[in-house]
Order: C-alpha cells, then sequence, then structure tokens
C-alpha cells in the first residue's frame, strides 16, 4: 500500500496551496475579515465536490455575539450505510496564523474531500468545517448536539487536529502526567486519541497510518476521556459527550509544537512530507471499511 513518490509530491503541492490561503491571523472577534475570507475560501474548495450545506449557531445564547458557521459537505459512498464524519476546524486564535493549529488539518480535510469525491469510498463520507473550537469546541458541540436531538446514526467521528508538526529530536514530545513511560520521547508520530468504544478503529487507522510510512501511537482515553483531560481539548469530545463514538488524530499540538497559539506557528515550520502521509493514510483507511 506504499504510496508513490510522485503521488505524495502531488499531494504535498495541493496542501501548499491550501495553507497559503488558510494559514492567516483569523480570529473571528479580533481578525473578522479574514476570518471570513478563510471560511469563503474553505467553502469554495468544498463546493467543486458537491452541496455544502451550512449549520449557523450563536456563540453565546442570549447575546449579540457573531454567529459561527460549521460548513458540510455529504459524499456518497458505494454502499447505504452511516456516514463516517471527518472534522476540522478552520478558525483561529489573536496573534497566529494558526499553520498547524489548525490549517494543518483543514488542508487536509479539503484534499480528502478532492480524494474521495473522485473516487468514491465504499462507506458515506461527511465533511464537516468546525466553526469556533478556540473559543470553547462551540461549533462542534452545537453540531453534535443537534445530531444528537434528529437521532442520526452515524459510524464514528475523526477530529483532524493539527497534522503538519514533526521532530524526531530524542526529548522533544512531552505527555501529560504518567503517559511518558508508555509512549516513545521523540515526536515523529501521529497519534490517535479515541474512547474505550473507539479500539477497533485506532487499530484500523494505525495500521493504515504505518503502512503510509508514519509512525502511530494511540491512545483509549476512558469513556469521555475525563480521566486525561488533555484528551478532550479538539471537536472530537462534543461527539463523546452526546453518545457517539469519536476520535482525534493529531500531531499532539502543545506537547510537541513550541509555536501553539504563537506568531511563530507558520508554514515554513510544517513538515509537509509526515502531513502527506497522514493524509494518505486517512484516505487508504475509509477506503478499507466495509
Amino acid at each position: 500500500m506504499a504510496t508513490p513518490s510522485s503521488e505524495l509530491e502531488a499531494v504535498q503541492t495541493r496542501l501548499r496551496s491550501h495553507l497559503h490561503q488558510i494559514a492567516r491571523e483569523r480570529d473571528i472577534y479580533f481578525n473578522a475579515v479574514a476570518h471570513r475570507s478563510v471560511r469563503q475560501y474553505v467553502k469554495e474548495q468544498l463546493e467543486q465536490w458537491g452541496e455544502v450545506k451550512t449549520h449557523e449557531f450563536v456563540a453565546e445564547e442570549g447575546t449579540t455575539q457573531p454567529e459561527g458557521v460549521n460548513l458540510i459537505l455529504d459524499l456518497l459512498g458505494e454502499r447505504d450505510k452511516p456516514p463516517v464524519l471527518i472534522g476540522a476546524h478552520y478558525d483561529g486564535v489573536p496573534g497566529s496564523p494558526g499553520a498547524d493549529d489548525n490549517a494543518s488539518g483543514v488542508a487536509v480535510l479539503l484534499e480528502l474531500a478532492r480524494a474521495i469525491a473522485q473516487n468514491p469510498t465504499p462507506v458515506p463520507v461527511r465533511l464537516i468545517a468546525f466553526d469556533l473550537e478556540e473559543y470553547g469546541l462551540l461549533g462542534s458541540r452545537a453540531y453534535a448536539t443537534d445530531l444528537r436531538q434528529q437521532a442520526e446514526v452515524i459510524r464514528f467521528m475523526l477530529s483532524l487536529e493539527m497534522l503538519g508538526y514533526c521532530d524526531p529530536t530524542p526529548g522533544s514530545q512531552n505527555y501529560p502526567s504518567g503517559l511518558k513511560f508508555w509512549y516513545p520521547n521523540h515526536g515523529d508520530f501521529v497519534a490517535l486519541v479515541g474512547n474505550v468504544f473507539t479500539i477497533l478503529e485506532m487499530l484500523h487507522l494505525s495500521h493504515s497510518f504505518r503502512k503510509s510510512g508514519v509512525p502511530c501511537q494511540w491512545l483509549p482515553a476512558g469513556v469521555r476521556g475525563k480521566i486525561v483531560p488533555a484528551t478532550r481539548l479538539s471537536d472530537h469530545s462534543p461527539f463523546w459527550d452526546v453518545g457517539y463514538k469519536a476520535l482525534m488524530v493529531t500531531d499532539t499540538a502543545f506537547l510537541r509544537n513550541p509555536n501553539y497559539h504563537q506568531a511563530s506557528d507558520r508554514t515554513e515550520t510544517l513538515d509537509f512530507d509526515f502531513m502527506s502521509r497522514i493524509c494518505k493514510g486517512l484516505e487508504h483507511s475509509i477506503r478499507r471499511l466495509t
């Protein structure tokens, strides 16, 4: 299943192109124009492959705070089954271009949209660009709550959270308390964080990542991740909270990347070979579902 180098290079070129448009200060309150511009770019990219639905929500109930907008694209699979949800947040924090956090995740989301639309997977896939993750997972929380209220069935949810930073230097990888004795101390792997209900999915994904040339580590974090609070800091945890199977795919964020939430979180700090292999690993894992 090794991906030809020419194909990886093509994926890297497209990822760089997406990062060029997304990696900029785009906080909804302090950089509203850039935030709208990035939203429009993501929407236009997804619209190449089908109808994009918008899921609007109010940032704070009972206030006049700006509305957030989630962008949703459904891609039909070869079989009529519950969809796999794949999401990444497109907003950022003030003062940072957010290349890794989370332009990298959105870039991979857009590349997956292209690959799956052009060559459908066995199961349906729903791609979601979440808004306002940085203000308390607001977009994913609103969406997961609505999904549960509608009693919609999904296969599982994947949150793409920072996928571009790699450092093989010994000592470059940190962990929440108690975990460092079980995992490598160098940050050159992709991490999967799920709950006890997603162990089979983590095994499936980790196999695909390793076949794509990316070392992979995985952590089952209890039922809702509360035993390791750091595992809840992305858009998968609202899905845990309402009873869906969900996982986070990540380069481990602040546990590895010193540029997290800083002005230095720039495109030139990212490893595009690492990111492209993660992208192909995700694609291959979805194609292997039945």
